[in-house]
């Protein structure tokens, strides 16, 4: 099976305290993909490292067949992200961000790009005005765009319909699922939105404490631990109910 990521024995300690004690993660090429876990469980800090913003205490990350700590200006360009608790520059509009970030990824033929995604993830309005103007759940919109700018293979998303209306909320979802048809990229995305993952994702890695604790895709966990819905397991993880 091809991977688009994976991580060997991936630790990071803080103060001698491991928030990430020697993961193994191994992500199929063109899935959806959820980590789920309570604060704490050493979710961000995961995506921190994948991201190259944290450097591991141990261990090793491998996107798209390349060694990140090694090649990561080679795996850049086919790697993105959104999240809702990373600002884009507030000073700049709208469009100037997609610009800068654009020319940053290379992205050819850059203002259809951005006008095509504008129209896609309905911002154009906001084009021209300063992303520290925006709202919460318009700037979750407009990072979205400035992760698709790319045509990334590799998508990952934090939180990716946070602050969003649930009408928006659920286009957003169909809009990233037909991406993913479309392109055959991968996505992985951190989200406390049990109705989401269930809904997105074809596979569901669950974290307490810095270590994995659980995998299956979400129908295979409803039934392990005889529950009606992923919240439910959610707790059940949570307060050490076995399955």
């Amino acid at each position: 099976m091809s991977y688009a990521l994976q991580t060997h024995e991936l630790r990071k300690t803080f103060n001698n305290v491991a928030a990430v004690d020697s993961i193994n993660l191994e992500i199929g090429r063109g899935s959806i993909t959820a980590l789920l876990g309570g604060n704490g469980a050493g979710k961000s800090t995961t995506m921190a490292m994948l991201l190259g913003l944290l450097q591991p205490t141990s261990g090793g990350i491998t996107l798209l067949g390349r060694d990140l700590l090694k090649e990561r200006a080679s795996i850049a360009a086919q790697v993105n992200f959104s999240s809702p608790y990373v600002d884009l520059p507030n000073r700049l509009t709208v469009r100037q961000n997609l610009n800068v970030y654009g020319h940053l990824y290379g992205v050819p033929h850059l203002q259809n790009r951005i006008m095509e995604l504008a129209e896609q993830l309905q911002i154009i309005p906001l084009l021209n005005r300063k992303y520290g103007t925006l709202s919460a759940g318009q700037r979750t919109r407009a990072s979205l765009a400035k992760s698709l700018l790319n045509k990334p293979q590799l998508l990952l998303l934090d939180e990716p319909t946070a602050s969003l209306d649930p009408d928006t909320a659920d286009w957003v979802r169909t809009l990233l699922m037909d991406y993913r048809k479309a392109s055959g990229a991968t996505v992985f995305m951190a989200s406390h939105n049990m109705y989401e993952v269930e809904r997105m994702c074809d596979d569901v890695i669950v974290m307490k404490a810095g270590s994995i604790v659980d995998r299956g895709s979400p129908q295979k966990l409803l039934e392990t631990y005889s529950r009606e819905n992923l919240e439910e397991v959610f707790l059940d993880i949570a307060r050490n109910r076995t399955a």
